[in-house]
């Protein structure tokens, strides 16, 4: 039987997410064994993991963006060498990585294949919107976190033929949709004070906040506190009248597809999200800098007045990995190309 390693990045939800739905669409098809590295995700998988790594993580900070200096700090250089060093990716017939580094780069020290099937390989794509300013460092950790020899990606829309509609999860799909008014919130790059400080400027609102910083439900008049929960998480999106979020993939995708008016605030410092709320604001969908006061005008108009943005994200999951299964199993070709050349490996 076709044996396969699928890798994915456990930094946050999304990749996490995503992989509740392609995991078992590979395993219809094959023997899969998963990876996971990174930290800060918050999802339990409903499949047995092989592989649990550490990897190279990105910390959340609470201002907005990421702490690079938390980054640097918990990063293991010498722990994520001899992790890529002892993977034994030459034992699988396939390797398929979502935007985790350690089975990339071990695929790269041993010139073995690595298909990406990512958001990231979606917005590195030429065709993807960009923003009117370029952030080179950004652009260099996108291109070189997780090289890969093919890529296939997954955006808000369809730049390109090997570019795909979001993955919704099936909880999402099966979700029963309603409205009670509410606004689901979901910025983990924000501590939950300064939250809280600016959400208080709408007294008419009732703010459901999801937060990676607190354990216990807390209550502020109109806005409820609460910690990270999944099942939590969908039902308030579910029952909401709106999402205000990161410039994330997974949690915009889904508000869209759950028919939310949806505002997002892209994390600082990830060149990544400032490439989502392009692609966002094309769509229509408005982003703001920061929860900064002089954005409280945009906010409250989107309350008031926000709009929702038709999408059809079709369930196509099984379709798509089947296909990169079946084109890339005898494939024995390796063509790395590092560094900014991210167009001549995009195939």
């Amino acid at each position: 039987m076709i044996k396969i390693l699928y890798a994915v990045q456990g930094t946050g939800n999304g990749h996490l997410s995503r992989a509740m739905d392609v995991v078992p669409c590979l395993q219809k098809i094959a023997d899969v064994d998963v990876l996971v590295s990174g930290i800060q995700g918050d999802l339990d998988l409903p499949f047995d993991v092989s592989y649990k790594l550490k990897g190279l993580s990105f910390i959340f900070g609470k201002s907005g963006g990421v702490n690079l200096w938390k980054t640097f700090v918990k990063a293991d250089l010498r722990r994520l060498a001899k992790s890529i060093n002892l993977l034994p990716v030459e034992k699988y017939d396939l390797v398929i990585n979502d935007f985790e580094p350690v089975s990339a780069w071990a695929c790269y020290m041993k010139n073995k294949p690595c298909i990406a099937l990512s958001h990231q390989a979606a917005v590195l794509h030429p065709s993807a919107p960009l923003p009117e300013s370029s952030d080179m460092i950004g652009k260099l950790i996108l291109n070189n976190y997780a090289p890969a020899t093919s890529r296939y990606g997954f955006h808000f829309e369809r730049y390109d033929e090997n570019i795909f509609t979001p993955v919704i999860r099936s909880q999402v799909r099966n979700k029963s949709i309603s409205d009670q008014g509410h606004i689901t919130v979901y910025l983990p790059a924000y501590d939950d004070k300064r939250i809280v400080e600016n959400l208080s400027r709408f007294p008419d609102t009732q703010f459901e906040v999801f937060s990676k910083h607190n354990k216990k439900p807390r209550q502020y008049k109109h806005i409820k506190v609460r910690p990270i929960n999944n099942e939590a998480f969908v039902d308030s999106m579910a029952t909401s009248s709106g999402i205000l979020c990161g410039a994330g993939f997974e949690t915009p995708a889904e508000a869209l597809y759950m028919q939310k008016k949806l505002l997002v605030i892209p994390m600082k410092g990830q060149y990544e999200q400032q490439l989502n709320a392009e692609a966002l604001k094309k769509m229509g969908v408005p982003a703001i800098k920061s929860l900064k006061s002089k954005h409280h005008g945009i906010i409250g108009d989107w309350l008031e007045s926000g709009s929702v943005i038709p999408v059809d994200y079709k369930n196509t999951t099984q379709e798509i990995v089947s296909m990169i299964v079946n084109k890339h199993l005898h494939d024995s070709s390796v063509n790395w190309t590092i560094d900014s050349q991210i167009q001549h490996v995009y195939k």
